[in-house]
């Protein structure tokens, strides 16, 4: 007579032969949205702080928001290049993360003394006003305070001497754009920003990774002429489009009927790894 194990004893004696799966590692956590990041500030344990940073030839010094990771050793900077709506909470919290990622990040407020009294994004009365304000940035400026941040930044005793960028929006375009003009920069990380000039891809040397909502036509169609030049030069460039997603999607998380979400959660995390193959880990 052949003997039978019960169902329930089978199953666990198959269950324990079985080879366990390895444990997915958690996918990192996303930058605050622009709703919650006023909180996510306030309840961060990282140093961050405003510093004026000095213009090498004088003038008014750059108000720049910088946050240190907690390491031991030294780490790579990422220069974080702001919306049309200047230095905002949102974009504090995007270096908050960045630096809860490992980096040294910086943000600049690229309008700094250009505002009423003097002062930047916080002087102007309204968001309507930063946006003039930075429209007001000349591509010579704004190269100018993006030197001397960077400069300044790779040389804090903390960091390794290598430096990339991360802009969205209009800031995204500038990132593009700091890839041709700066030789050293060792990446350039592009959010839903539009690609330069035929002149300006030209002389892009560092790597650039490009973000893109997939309902966002206006900046999407300047994808392709870039890619075809930079594939000319053989220049890396890697694009990722999401579809559903609509522009300034890392912001607006919640937006889009979660679409905008799902992007932020393929974004970031290859993001991070762009940054740390550049960088360093």
């Amino acid at each position: 007579m052949r003997f039978r194990l019960p169902s329930a004893l089978l199953a666990l004696a198959l269950l324990a032969g079985a080879p366990r799966a390895s444990a997915a590692a958690p996918a990192p956590a996303l930058p605050p949205d622009e709703d919650s990041a006023r909180a996510a500030l306030d309840a961060s344990p990282r140093h961050g702080e405003l510093i004026d940073v000095p213009m090498p030839e004088g003038g008014a010094p750059i108000r720049t928001w910088i946050v240190y990771p907690e390491r031991k050793d030294r780490a790579g900077v990422v220069v974080v290049i702001h919306e049309i709506y200047g230095l905002s909470d949102w974009i504090r919290g995007v270096a908050d993360r960045l630096a809860a990622d490992g980096f040294i990040a910086v943000a600049p407020d690229l309008v700094s003394g250009l505002g009423p009294g003097g002062g930047g994004t916080d002087s102007a009365a309204s968001r309507d006003d930063v946006v003039k304000l930075v429209r007001g940035l000349t591509p010579d400026m704004t190269r100018a305070r993006l030197d001397a941040v960077t400069d300044w930044a790779t040389k804090l005793p903390a960091a390794n001497g290598r430096a990339a960028t991360i802009g969205f929006c209009w800031g995204g375009s500038r990132s593009f754009e700091y890839a041709a003009s700066r030789k050293d920069l060792a990446a350039a990380v592009v959010y839903y920003g539009g690609s330069p000039d035929s002149a300006t891809l030209a002389a892009v040397r560092a790597p650039v990774a490009g973000f893109y909502g997939g309902d966002d036509a206006r900046v999407n169609a300047t994808i392709e002429p870039a890619r075809a030049a930079l594939a000319r030069l053989k220049r890396p460039y890697e694009v990722h489009v999401y579809d559903g997603a609509g522009h300034g999607f890392l912001r607006q998380q919640q937006g889009r009927e979660g679409a905008n979400l799902a992007a932020s959660r393929k974004a970031w995390p290859r993001t991070l790894e762009v940054l740390r193959k550049a960088l360093g880990k």
